[in-house]
């Protein structure tokens, strides 16, 4: 008997995590769910998926695992749908931008022995610049010697915690324990804000005076600063998790208007040394983190991966969820 894995959602995330599992069908089963049928059938026919469900409290009724790979304004909509129809000790993921929020949603609207541990994925650097968006850019490698955030709330039990870790080597990532507060200002940095930026970028030049002849010679800088909007499949997700993180947003769109005021000051004073160091500053570190991040190499932070799991950890995993705690 394998562990069920229902994958809501089958974007470019909810497909990849199908795909990378694809070899551990001897201890899985992947059931998938998604509100366009269409979608899911494609899903299947990639062999992200042993199983289509289209009733979705039916998908989630025999899951040891649940992941909701949804935009974030979804999430506690389809908490509240699949709450009652979790088996006891099922364990619910999530792979939004957004934790802490979530959390809440989650204890709220899980019953008593269902468990709610987060998932940040981080993409393997290959695929960052590939500009295809849902299916079309699903990977058996996307998440592949690179890391997932694991978020887990106060009192989740240890086994389900291992699950999410066990879950991420199988997703041929390492781990990274973090908490709901910290995962969220990251997110808001290296997320939300950079589409927020491209936005605001857009907004300022289309459809405004001299952008008929602007249109025509923009290039390389212009297209790169502002694909993250290309990449979005609803402005809605964005627009959410905006808000629903908005103390982090604001709080890095704050740093990042004083040093735009910064540099216009030095644009203004024509003060040529001090814009020279600024700018010469901002490329090193680009290029520091962009050599790490192609190579993984954060300096010994990370500890080596365990062997992925077999399947009797898992099953001891799950049983341990059932049991009740002596405390």
């Amino acid at each position: 008997m394998a562990v069920q894995v229902t994958i809501i959602g089958l974007g470019q995330i909810g497909t990849s995590i199908g795909l990378a599992l694809a070899e551990h069908k001897q201890i899985l089963h992947r059931v998938g769910h998604d509100r366009d049928l269409g979608i899911a059938r494609r899903a299947e026919k990639m062999g992200a998926l042993d199983k289509v469900m289209i009733n979705l409290p039916a998908a989630v009724r025999e899951a040891d695992l649940v992941i909701l790979s949804l935009p974030i304004d979804q999430i506690r909509e389809t908490l509240s749908l699949i709450g009652q129809d979790l088996k006891e000790s099922a364990v619910v993921m999530d792979t939004g931008p957004v934790k802490e929020v979530v959390a809440s949603w989650a204890k709220e609207l899980l019953p008593e022995g269902r468990h709610y541990v987060g998932l940040t994925p981080v993409l393997n650097p290959v695929y960052l610049h590939d500009l295809d968006s849902g299916l079309n850019a699903a990977h058996p490698d996307l998440f592949r010697g690179g890391l997932v955030a694991i978020v887990s709330p106060p009192r989740v039990p240890s086994e389900a915690i291992k699950l999410a870790a066990d879950l991420t080597r199988l997703l041929g990532a390492n781990p990274m324990f973090v908490d709901p507060l910290e995962i969220d200002g990251l997110m808001a940095a290296t997320y939300i804000v950079p589409q927020l930026m491209a936005a605001a970028l857009l907004n300022t030049t289309v459809d405004q005076p001299g952008w008929r002849e602007g249109r025509k010679v923009a290039g390389r800088s212009y297209a790169e600063v502002t694909s993250p909007i290309a990449q979005l499949t609803d402005h809605r997700s964005l627009r959410s998790a905006a808000v629903l993180n908005r103390e982090n947003v604001l709080r890095v769109m704050d740093g990042l208007i004083a040093a735009l005021q910064v540099i216009r000051s030095d644009i203004e004073d024509e003060a040529e040394e001090a814009l020279d160091e600024r700018l010469g500053r901002a490329r090193r570190g680009r290029e520091e983190w962009w050599k790490q991040r192609l190579t993984s190499d954060w300096v010994g932070e990370e500890p080596p991966a365990p062997e992925t799991p077999n399947a009797s950890e898992w099953f001891g995993r799950l049983l341990g969820l059932g049991r009740k705690s002596k405390s």
